[in-house]
């Protein structure tokens, strides 16, 4: 309620989903240097024997901002292995984001919010993005900072680059209460592993399982 009356549907969830983004933050924020290490670890893991077809790829990946958790080593992995790798830079209020060539040295400078972002390096369409998570649901959908940046980005890149979002399972919700705008992550990685979503639904994969997926869908979509 407010003074001119009661909120609309759309008002209270913007208003909920900012309440839970600063709580999920602060949370996670708050766990130990030494625990959040091994939760990267084993998260890291994960993806290096799950994607193993990435090596080969352009990879979008994100700064680690604000304790999200750090993919450095499996980018790392796959870069040795011939990957590209990118990380995200805003273009303009309300513009799909554009990937720029990222490599150990490459000169950065300030981004949005402060995150590092490179200097005028190779603008690359990537393959795959591992997207960073505030909260997910059930069905695989992301909340995020509330800039919509990355639904905007999915949505608009064709092919749609294979989706992989990353957390804790600290930040496992029972829904985001998702809208027509938000896009489905195609996997979802925790330290209690690899979910695939399937019809809407996430269903834990052994790697071996999560690496045939993965190729299923990037030969559909053409990638």
């Amino acid at each position: 309620m407010t003074a001119n009356g009661p909120l609309s549907p759309a008002a209270e969830l913007v208003a909920w989903r900012t309440r839970l983004r600063r709580e999920l933050v602060a949370q996670r924020e708050r766990v130990a240097a030494e625990r959040r290490r091994a939760l990267d670890e084993r998260i890291n893991a994960l993806l290096e024997a799950s994607f193993a077809l990435l090596a080969q790829r352009a990879v979008a990946f994100c700064w680690p901002y604000r304790a999200e958790v750090d993919v450095r080593v499996a980018i790392r992995a796959w870069r040795d292995r011939g990957a590209t790798a990118a990380l995200p830079e805003v273009a303009g209020s309300g513009l799909p984001l554009r990937f720029r060539q990222w490599w150990p040295g490459a000169t950065m400078v300030p981004g949005a919010l402060g995150i590092p972002a490179p200097a005028g390096t190779e603008v690359v369409v990537p393959a795959a993005a591992l997207v960073p998570l505030v909260g997910f649901d059930g069905g695989g959908y992301r909340l995020g900072y509330g800039g919509g940046y990355f639904d905007r980005t999915l949505a608009s890149l064709v092919p749609r680059p294979l989706a992989v979002g990353v957390a804790t399972e600290a930040a496992r919700l029972p829904t985001i209460h998702p809208q027509p705008h938000d896009v489905a992550m195609d996997f979802i990685v925790t330290e209690a592993g690899v979910h695939a979503v399937v019809d809407g639904a996430l269903v834990r994969l052994p790697a071996a399982a999560a690496a045939a997926l993965a190729a299923g869908i990037m030969a559909r979509r053409g990638i």
